[in-house]
């Protein structure tokens, strides 16, 4: 039997080279999966359900002051670990295809900036940036690192606190009396409300980065999605595009997905093994 999945394996590896040989330069849209060797986890299960408890929305973080210090707490706990990880394979495989010429770009899902740090040029963070803090009044971005060292002089008691972590630089902090955490005003404006430049739960995608986004996807003849379930109705909508606009999608993730009557091939296997047996393929 397991020589017959082996099997089966090959073929639809095959055909999946076949489809990048054909459709070059496509374009990719990543999920969590391609970070997740890095020890970045994901929230979902392989049957795309929740895993752990979703991360917080946007409606919460603006309406309550306590949840923005129960974020900024556990983040100043959890972020360490998004701030020190290191592209893996599946990075530096879909850079080796962008300098190839094998794909024209990346619209990713991830906040955590590793396909820039792996050498990847033309990556659009369809979610936003977790390495930057952006203030909701007067715009002004300050380096996520920076942010921390405030946070961590104003709360020093925090500071080294151990916790499981969660995905994009979360950490579970249960059983804690957050209401003491103190966070600092914009220093700019002086305005209360300061918040990591990423697309919280209940927000949208800006409108030019989503522009932006479908002008890469429909200047490629094919889409891939790399490691992403399409749960998330902001990365389902690219491969519902492609397919709506008659151009064929192809599928590296391990589970179902929201899109999986849109692919011509899903090929299911671990991220890393499926990126580099596809460019050995290429090679051959």
């Amino acid at each position: 039997m397991a020589q017959h999945n082996m099997a089966a394996d090959q073929a639809i590896l095959d055909m999946l080279i076949d489809f990048v040989r054909c459709h070059s330069p496509l374009c990719v849209l990543t999920g969590a999966g391609v970070s997740t060797d890095c020890g970045i986890p994901d929230y979902r299960d392989e049957a795309g359900q929740w895993k752990r408890p979703p991360p917080m929305s946007q409606q919460d973080y603006l309406a309550s002051a306590l949840a923005r210090q129960r974020y900024w707490a556990r983040s100043l706990v959890g972020f360490r670990l998004l701030d020190n990880a290191v592209p893996g394979r599946a990075h530096h495989a879909l850079t080796e295809l962008e300098q190839r010429g094998v794909i024209n770009g990346i619209i990713t899902q991830n906040v955590d900036r590793l396909h820039q740090k792996s050498g990847s040029q033309h990556v659009i963070d369809l979610h936003g940036r977790a390495d930057q803090v952006r203030c909701l009044q007067c715009d002004l971005l300050i380096e996520r690192r920076d942010f921390h060292e405030t946070l961590a002089a104003l709360n020093p008691e925090w500071v080294g606190m151990k916790a499981e972590i969660a995905p994009d630089g979360d950490a579970y902090l249960d059983g804690v009396d957050f209401s003491t955490f103190q966070l600092p005003d914009c220093p700019r404006c002086g305005y209360d409300i300061l918040k990591t430049d990423v697309v919280f739960f209940g927000d949208s995608v800006p409108k030019p980065r989503l522009a932006q986004a479908m002008a890469m996807l429909n200047a490629a003849p094919a889409l891939l999605v790399v490691g992403s379930s399409l749960m998330v109705f902001s990365g389902f909508r690219f491969a519902r595009h492609a397919s709506q606009t008659g151009k064929p999608v192809a599928c590296l993730n391990l589970g179902h997905t929201r899109a999986d009557e849109l692919f011509e091939i899903k090929l299911e296997q671990p991220i890393s093994e499926g990126l580099e047996a596809l460019l050995d393929g290429l090679d051959a």
